[in-house]
């Protein structure tokens, strides 16, 4: 039986410190890249999330919480039981 490729997870973040929107992939201390808009880093991360077999973006609200997720990818079908 074939490997199913792991989900590529990505993250728009704010960053206190700066007032910066920063996009992260999951499971790395560092930012892909830091935008001065919200919708920047969103529109970014689609792209990003897109091209992967299997893609997520998850956009955080400025108090952490996720407001929205985009997945991208064929997930497998879900099976009765």
């Amino acid at each position: 039986m074939a490997r199913k490729p792991k989900r590529s997870v990505y993250h728009v973040v704010p960053d206190k410190v700066s007032g910066k929107w920063k996009l992260k992939k999951q499971g790395s201390d560092r930012a892909l890249k830091a935008f001065d808009k919200k919708q920047d880093a969103i529109n970014r991360g689609k792209e990003i999330a897109k091209k992967q077999p299997l893609g997520q973006l998850k956009v955080h609200k400025t108090d952490g919480t996720i407001q929205t997720e985009y997945s991208y990818g064929s997930d497998p079908k879900k099976s009765k039981g």
